[in-house]
């Protein structure tokens, strides 16, 4: 009993925070929807009543001619009563299509705000939340949960809207109705009572099945969107690996359609019964009506009256009760947009500022695995990179190297030990200052669909210098190649949003992100295999370059062809989880047991 009183307090308190974070959302974004709703709501409340009463008049001024009154004498009486019902609906309805179209239109721009903050934040997020499939489920739910799943900022508060709209018909309804067929109320009441119930079993029905389609629909999105992104194409076509893909699409939508079709079955059962119980309902109001005006207690004006004041009721009623219940149902789908804004951080923050000087490294017995993992990738690291230092990581495939950068530029914490700059727990710096003194070519890099330029300014965009990305460039070798370009460096990459974009080759974006750590000037650069898809001339002139490349600053050089090895001050040779062998190339090429000397044996007599 205690849990679940916790459950429904919880649930509460995520529809009133998140019913309250849309009234911010809309207050700051576009004040001016709030005198709509409330010139709307004149609007429905006129256009509603009206109709109900007006006709009342039509017919007893029918009735009175019928039984002899003169008809110059209720004439104008009926025209001006027709009239003013005629003219009320067409005032209202053109009023209600223009607040609409306008309320649409905000629709539109609040949803993409939205959009807009779960991409900022996704970005912002701790590195390890984009390895972690919990993370990931959660940012597919805040992606739905804003869209079609609650409508987004406005349908949420349009259904509040619909709360206070039909709060307003429902006193009006009782007003008419109260004096002349009381019991009406309690008919009305009951059977909404019931039919309020059979609606709750059905958005909890609605809930879980959102709850369910998450992951099948970020995995359904991989299978038919994601791989038809350009970058899979020539994998795809040469392994004939599409009807894979189609198949395993097949596979996540048979699953969401077993979802959605339980979801049908449950709710189908619920509906029969709500449409059962309306039976009733209306039976038993229009019998209570009816012996009512046989017994002359009502007229038939007042008949065509209560029946729909009564209609009136029972909707102001029934919309509440359901207009409750949306609130509920979509709030919680919109609650996943707020969990994901407030996903917890992982890695505590610092805020002390770096200094500007000379930085040592130290790595202070480090042991580290993975979040969700149990095996340790590395143990017990002890290293001490000095200032102006190139250092030389080698290892086979899975020793812990690019896991060692990773640690080294705070995208994971340690498990074990601590990482020191210059005598200080990196954990203590800011964040962003921190970063900001590592300029990276990982292995996986990225080029974006923006210019040449872009690509290597990214961050400093609006101050970049054409001049010093030109140096960049040419100090990366692609700088001829960027010249030959119909725009020149302003020229954007790929075509997805540009027929006149540049498909650039492997080596050719390998150079342009050797350009961009270049161009950002940080102290430390880290290269993770940066010349693996270059040539041997374009990667021989890269080594020829590289103090020049890297100058005075200190580097940490990652690579699987050893002789670049040459060109670095100390080599730290990974294996075991560990650094197994540590020294400068002539120490540790002269260990003939050893897995360097080994190693570089193994590839030197293809160079003989």
């Amino acid at each position: 009993m205690e849990k679940r009183n916790q459950a429904e307090n919880k649930k509460k308190t995520t529809t009133f925070a998140t019913l309250k974070t849309m009234f911010q959302i809309a207050c700051k974004e576009k004040p001016i929807l709030f005198p709509l709703f409330g010139l709307s709501l004149i609007v429905e409340v006129t256009n509603t009543l009206l109709p109900v009463i007006l006709p009342k008049y039509i017919i007893e001024f029918l009735m009175a001619i019928v039984q002899g009154t003169p008809y110059e004498e209720v004439r104008n009486k009926l025209l001006w009563t027709v009239g003013l019902l005629i003219a009320s609906d067409f005032v209202c309805k053109v009023l209600f299509n223009v607040i609409n179209a306008v309320t649409r239109a905000y629709m539109e721009l609040f949803n993409r705000r939205l959009e807009q903050n779960i991409s900022a934040h996704a970005m912002a997020m701790d590195f390890e939340h984009t390895e972690d499939p919990a993370a990931l489920d959660q940012l597919n739910k805040a992606k739905e949960g804003i869209s079609w799943y609650s409508g987004g900022v406005v349908n949420i508060l349009n259904d509040f809207y619909t709360i206070v709209l039909n709060i307003c018909i429902l006193i009006c309804g009782s007003l008419l109705v109260i004096k002349g067929c009381p019991w009406l109320i309690v008919i009305q009441s009951v059977g909404l009572v019931f039919i309020g119930y059979f609606n709750f079993k059905n958005n909890e029905i609605q809930v879980k099945s959102f709850q369910r389609l998450s992951g099948l629909n970020r995995r359904f999105g991989y299978y038919f969107y994601q791989v038809a992104n350009f970058i899979f194409g020539k994998d795809i076509r040469l392994y004939n690996s599409a009807d894979m893909f189609s198949a395993r699409g097949q596979e996540e939508n048979k699953k969401m359609y077993g979802v959605w079709k339980q979801q049908a079955m449950d709710t189908m059962k619920n509906n029969q019964y709500v449409n059962i119980i309306n039976t009733f309902r209306d039976s038993i109001s229009y019998f209570y009506l009816g012996v009512l005006a046989l017994m002359k207690r009502i007229t038939v004006g007042d008949f065509t009256m209560y029946v729909g004041a009564a209609s009136a009721f029972y909707w102001a009623m029934y919309r509440i009760v359901t207009g409750v219940q949306e609130v509920t149902k979509h709030c919680s789908y919109m609650a996943e947009y707020l969990l994901f804004m407030e996903y917890p951080a992982v890695m505590p923050k610092g805020s002390e500022p770096v200094k500007e000087q000379a930085h040592v490294i130290e790595f202070k017995d480090v042991s580290f695995k993975y979040p969700r993992g149990e095996e340790y990738v590395l143990r017990h690291v002890n290293l001490i990179l000095q200032p102006g230092e190139h250092l030389s990581v080698v290892g086979l495939n899975g020793a812990g190297k690019t896991t060692f950068i990773k640690l080294l530029c705070r995208l994971y914490d340690v498990t074990d030990g601590e990482i020191l700059l210059d005598g200080r727990n990196i954990k203590e710096y800011s964040e962003e200052a921190y970063r900001k003194i590592f300029a990276p070519v990982f292995q996986d890099f990225q080029l974006f669909a923006f210019s040449l330029k872009e690509n290597v300014a990214l961050d400093k965009t609006d101050t970049a210098d054409s001049e010093t990305i030109e140096k960049a460039l040419e100090l990366s070798g692609v700088y001829e190649d960027a010249v030959k370009l119909e725009q020149g460096i302003d020229t954007i990459i790929y075509k997805s949003f540009d027929e006149k974009g540049t498909d650039l080759s492997g080596g050719q974006r390998q150079k342009v992100a050797i350009s961009r750590a270049l161009y950002k000037d940080a102290p430390v650069v880290i290269l993770d295999e940066p010349t693996a898809a270059l040539d041997p001339v374009a990667e021989y002139e890269i080594y020829k370059k590289f103090n020049e490349l890297v100058g005075g600053k200190t580097a940490i050089y990652i690579s699987h062809r050893l002789s670049s090895c040459k060109f670095c001050d100390k080599i730290a040779v990974f294996a075991d989880d560990h650094i197994k062998e540590y020294g400068t190339h002539s120490e540790l090429v002269e260990k003939t047991d050893g897995i360097y000397a080994e190693m570089f044996a193994a590839q030197a007599q293809y160079y003989v």
